[in-house]
């Protein structure tokens, strides 16, 4: 098994640098189910990111991106299901897709997300810390590293 980095991923779906797109090309393609490649779920949320900040895709490009990334075959994707779920609810507006990818992962474990995040907390199972019925005494957003501590 090989695992992929986010950048032979996104020489694959970008094609912008035809020389590292015709070599990750050749990688994805001579994946089977008997010499299998492995997508993490870190570089699949890095994937994301780098498609929508680096090339503005759209979340439905990237949700389709992710579903044919997730049905190739002799490419094991890291929590398939948790990507199947957030790609879908990333196209529908659902919310950015690491915070889409952390719910799907408290679901999957059968546990309620708890966040101090006011956004995630607009989707159904998460709570957010610290309000008072009202979402009063929430913590103000953050940007970048969600949950960060604070001094």
């Amino acid at each position: 098994m090989i695992a992929l980095d986010t950048n032979v991923l996104v020489r694959y779906l970008v094609c912008d640098d035809p020389e590292q797109a015709a070599m990750a090309r050749e990688v994805l393609e001579s994946l089977t189910r008997e010499a299998p490649g492995f997508a993490c779920r870190e570089v699949i949320v890095e994937l994301v990111a780098v498609l929508e900040r680096a090339y503005g895709c759209s979340p439905d490009e990237i949700a389709t991106a992710l579903e044919d990334l997730t049905a190739t075959e002799g490419l094991t994707v890291e929590a398939a299901e948790d990507v199947a779920y957030a790609a879908a609810q990333y196209r529908e507006g659902g919310g950015p897709f690491a915070d889409l990818m952390i719910r799907a992962a408290a679901q999957r474990v059968g546990g309620a997300l708890c966040t101090f995040d006011r956004k995630a907390a607009k989707q159904d199972g998460v709570t957010l810390l610290g309000a008072a019925g009202d979402k009063e005494g929430a913590a103000p957003e953050t940007s970048g590293a969600e949950g960060a501590p604070r001094d």
